[in-house]
């Protein structure tokens, strides 16, 4: 056993670590749930603003089917880019991630989770009731500050079990993308409104409580409500007095206090070899599902732009669930390798928009299948092996910071969405 195996064994607790990795599959789930909803609804979502700008009155709902009337483009455009939504979607996690690991240390994960439970609910209400397009935004931005914290959390709160759990996560995460995509294109299309669906929706958040306090088993003493900053004054008081105030059995294992600043940034340094090939999967294909997917429109084929545009969400995410559910099977350390292949496809996709030689829709859902596979392929292997390399007292930070990888890229994708959905809308 080499040496970074053999500093991160994984614990040995003798609990079910088969019954973890399956409730980790549904925290991964509950988690990620609402923030692929919106990116499935981006659609509905911006199709109200050419209505809101309208003298004539509308009902307060997402409900619509029809093309984007208000344009004469080839393109079918919506007025502003679906990176409306990626942006609103991503830029609150991004900013939780790249800020919340130097501080987030003395929130308690259990009030951690119940702030991003009340998020995803409030999600969900306010983009259904909403009447106007920013009230829908804010929905958005609410899931983005949910399933940011929540990522953050809970791959932090992997070093507390067997590595295990990241396979669940991983499974988990991508079954959101699976189970939100399905659902909303799926009772949609079966002919329930939007608003509906949404609220048919609020049973996640209520999972997701219920899996994380009733079925999560922790390890003795986890400090559930207790920051890390009051377990290690805790351990020093034990020290001190020679008395056991308080258990610390769990936190005297993997860490002697928290990192301090300098630690902090040395731990990042390391995952910038990390960091950067997953930044790089995640900006291609996020530029290809909000940038050109609703470019990529077929008005012979028997969906509608609207349909289509779902589907080709739907179909990625059946591609991220396969490749994360993978670990199990296959490890991929070469990531730069899962970066080309994705840039390729970013490329191969543009120049199409752009000449539009493909004959068909389905052409386009095997692309954006594969495509899935990579994004999908790329995130949990990198989680993997940065909790596999990582030194047991820094992990929690490095899995925590790390994540911040996908969501750099994603925000990026957007960004340079903008210019593209202008340029190809003009013509």
């Amino acid at each position: 056993m080499d040496q970074a195996d053999s500093v991160n064994a994984d614990p040995v607790r003798g609990v079910d670590t088969e019954g973890e990795s399956v409730i980790y599959q549904l925290l991964g789930l509950c988690n990620n749930f609402a923030y692929v909803v919106m990116l499935s609804a981006a659609h509905d979502i911006l199709s109200k603003q050419g209505a809101g700008n309208s003298t004539v009155p509308t009902t307060a709902s997402l409900d619509f089917e029809g093309g984007n009337s208000s344009n004469s483009s080839r393109y079918d455009c919506n007025p502003v880019s679906t990176a409306v939504v990626l942006l609103a979607d991503i830029l609150p996690t991004l900013l939780i991630k790249l800020t919340a690991p130097f501080f987030i240390h003395k929130l308690p994960y259990g009030f951690r989770v119940l702030f991003c439970v009340s998020m995803a609910a409030a999600s969900f209400l306010l983009v259904s009731f909403s009447s106007a397009v920013w009230m829908s935004i804010l929905g958005v931005i609410f899931a983005s500050v949910s399933s940011g914290l929540g990522e953050l959390s809970f791959l932090a709160l992997t070093v507390f079990f067997n590595r295990q759990v990241l396979g669940g996560w991983g499974s988990g995460t991508g079954g959101a993308g699976v189970a939100g995509a399905f659902l909303y294109s799926g009772l949609t299309q079966a002919g329930l409104s939007p608003r509906i669906t949404l609220l048919i929706m609020l049973v996640v958040p209520c999972a997701m409580l219920i899996s994380y306090f009733l079925l999560l088993v922790f390890p003795p003493s986890f400090p559930q409500w207790r920051s890390e900053v009051q377990e290690s004054c805790c351990l020093l008081l034990n020290n001190y007095t020679g008395h056991v105030l308080f258990p610390m059995n769990v936190t005297e294992d993997r860490a002697s206090g928290p990192l301090t600043l300098s630690e902090k940034l040395h731990v990042i340094r390391g995952l910038v070899r990390f960091v950067l090939p997953l930044g790089l999967v995640y900006f291609a294909e996020y530029f290809i599902n909000q940038g050109l997917l609703e470019l990529l429109y077929f008005p012979n084929f028997y969906l509608s732009h609207q349909e289509q545009y779902r589907w080709y969400q739907t179909l990625y995410q059946v591609g991220v669930f396969a490749s994360r559910s993978s670990l199990c099977c296959v490890k991929i350390k070469k990531l730069w390798g899962l970066a080309l292949l994705q840039v390729v496809n970013a490329v191969f996709l543009l120049i199409s928009v752009r000449y539009q030689f493909l004959p068909s829709a389905w052409l386009v859902f095997a692309i954006v299948l594969y495509e899935g596979l990579l994004g999908g392929a790329a995130y949990v292997n990198t989680f993997y092996f940065i909790s596999k390399e990582t030194e047991d007292r820094q992990r929690e930070f490095a899995m925590a910071a790390a994540s911040v990888g996908d969501s750099l890229g994603i925000a990026l994708s957007g960004l340079t969405a903008f210019p593209v959905h202008k340029y190809f809308c003009s013509l």
